[in-house]
């Protein structure tokens, strides 16, 4: 028989005080879905939804919908968070009627706060932000009604969900999340990344995105990219250059303009210079998912790199690619840390609002330890705020954590 949930008390949430720069930077989204309210009773707004997801984001006690609703009937909550007991039928319905993209406003003020926490001194010619760009997928549970129509249609009751993430190096914080269904069209990665693009970004992308109208769209905004491609991709070199010592000694084996889509129509075509610049690496052999190791495609051991910076050193460009992990471990603590594998709605607007909420956790470690997110910095937080860790023992932490800088 499974055992009964312990019922969550005050002693159960502490920290709370921490939420209280909060206020003023989502007060702008009380009001928010209202005008649907013709009775004017509605009683859980959506800076205060906000509020309960970052408390679940940030306590292990808080571990469902139903333990944010049990903590929202705590006077404690209610007083530091400026909300009334909500029941499970509000936060439902909250997660399908709230607008998520006004939480982008907040993330980018809490972004403006942030200053560059992970600076490497060999990216300082870099005329762009560095932005890792990559896609993840979340599963979830479809409802009822929809898990009947995929399994007549298609057999399947699973429908997944894809985040699209942009991740600026330097601040160790995405810089948006878009969430789409799983498949082509309008949600392939690719069409995502082109309608989301900025000026003045370097966009670090893997070989999923390699596409010439792409890489097109990003010269267009005046942003430069470092793109992985295809082994089996084709090119004509249209002039060797020389590389240094330094190159040599990150392996690299060729550097050269190209041209590539030779095959393609005229207008598909790269419309500017391309720089390919290839790297010696590890083989990789694909291995099948019950014997372990990786399922990702067979490799040559040669990385194909393209790229339109024509004055960045060769062996710069090798590095800014292999930053592109950075967005994989941050994936992991986002999905595995921050509950983000536990979604607290079906919908694609609630899993974007949670998404968001996460987002917003992140930039709030940052902002309060000066220093990238880590495992052992979330736990200590979530120490705090459930009470094992006093306020002297949390500021002893983050003191010691200056001290790795220095």
């Amino acid at each position: 028989m499974t055992a009964r949930r312990k019922k969550i008390k005050n002693a159960d949430v502490t920290g709370l005080k921490y939420f209280d720069q909060l206020g003023p930077l989502l007060e702008r989204l009380h009001d928010d879905a209202c005008q649907r309210d013709k009775a004017g009773n509605r009683d859980l707004h959506f800076d205060q939804y906000c509020m309960l997801v970052l408390l679940y984001l940030f306590n292990p006690v808080v571990s469902s919908l139903r333990a944010i609703q049990q903590a929202s009937e705590l006077k404690k909550v209610q007083r530091k968070l400026g909300c009334k007991r909500a029941s499970l039928g509000s936060l439902s319905e909250s997660s399908q009627v709230f607008n998520p993209q006004l939480l982008r406003g907040v993330i980018e003020e809490l972004g403006e706060q942030l200053e560059p926490i992970a600076r490497d001194k060999r990216l300082a010619d870099v005329p762009h932000t560095l932005t890792l760009v990559d896609g993840s997928l979340l599963a979830a549970l479809p409802l009822l009604v929809e898990a009947m129509q995929l399994n007549h249609e298609k057999g399947s009751g699973l429908v997944k969900w894809r985040l699209h993430a942009q991740f600026d190096v330097e601040k160790y914080v995405p810089t948006r999340i878009d969430v789409t269904r799983n498949g082509g069209g309008d949600a392939d990665e690719r069409a995502v990344l082109e309608r989301t693009l900025e000026a003045g970004r370097c966009y670090v992308k893997d070989r999923g995105y390699a596409k010439f109208a792409l890489f097109n769209a990003i010269v267009a905004k005046r942003s430069s990219y470092v793109c992985r491609l295809r082994d089996n991709t084709n090119y004509e070199v249209v002039e060797d250059r020389v590389f240094s010592a330094e190159a040599q000694a990150a392996d690299i084996l060729e550097d050269a303009i190209v041209k590539l889509g030779k095959t393609c129509p005229a207008d598909a075509r790269p419309d500017h210079p391309i720089r390919l610049i290839t790297i010696k690496t590890t083989p990789h052999v694909k291995r099948g998912k019950y014997k372990g190791g990786s399922t990702g495609a067979d490799s040559d051991g040669i990385l194909r790199i393209a790229t339109n910076l024509l004055d960045v050193p060769a062996e710069i460009i090798a590095l800014i690619y292999r930053y592109r992990w950075t967005i994989e471990i941050f994936f992991r603590f986002f999905k595995h840390v921050l509950g983000c594998r536990h979604l607290l709605a079906r919908s694609a607007n609630g899993i974007e609002i949670q998404t968001y909420c996460a987002i917003i956790a992140c930039m709030l470690i940052s902002l309060w330890t000066g220093r990238k997110p880590t495992l052992r910095t979330y736990e200590m937080i979530c120490h705090y705020f459930t009470g094992l860790a006093d306020e002297e023992e949390l500021l002893s932490h983050l003191e010691k954590l200056k001290g790795h800088d220095s």
